[in-house]
């Protein structure tokens, strides 16, 4: 039998993690001895390693919940637990392409600053020097500007909010 200190050193989790992992009805082979200290055995230690691979891939303590509360009603879950992976799968898709959006601005906004740097085109990345006009109340303030494009990638000079939008 392994202590929270054992079972921390053998997965890789913090002492902090194994606790609550065991609080949150994950490890449900956990035991208590007499002085209702944890102890850990083997498929003990199993079921931390399992919530921690699902842990890595971002699944939430609620659907990790879940899907231990399945595995403990046996194959015949199996059908269920795919539909949870390929559920968090495709949200996880979405946040990936969002997130490849926000660095694709980055990316621009980065060689926009390299221009201004350069004194190749003026700053207009100061809120402070905004027009004021809202009308468009839609767009970007700095979209109102001449719609720059920087000289070696035609990328528009505009606020990360209006490159998110699109």
């Amino acid at each position: 039998m392994y202590t929270v200190q054992d079972a921390a050193l053998i997965t890789g989790l913090t002492e902090h993690a194994v606790r609550f992992y065991t609080d949150k009805g994950l490890v449900p082979s956990v035991q208590r001895n007499k002085n209702n200290i944890r102890l850990f055995d083997e498929e003990s230690i199993n079921w931390l390693y399992g919530v921690k691979c699902l842990k890595q891939t971002g699944l939430p303590i609620e659907n990790i919940k879940t899907y231990v509360d399945l595995c403990l009603e046996g194959d015949s879950t199996v059908p269920q637990r795919f539909a949870l992976m390929m559920e968090y799968r495709e949200a996880a898709l979405i946040q990936l392409e969002e997130a490849k959006r926000r660095v694709a601005h980055l990316e621009e906004k980065a060689l926009q600053y390299q221009a201004i740097l350069e004194r190749r085109i003026p700053d207009t990345t100061n809120p402070a020097k905004w027009e004021t006009n809202r009308e468009d109340a839609g767009s970007c303030p700095a979209s109102r500007l001449k719609n720059r494009s920087l000289p070696e990638t035609g990328a528009s000079v505009q606020c990360p909010a209006a490159a998110l939008q699109e």
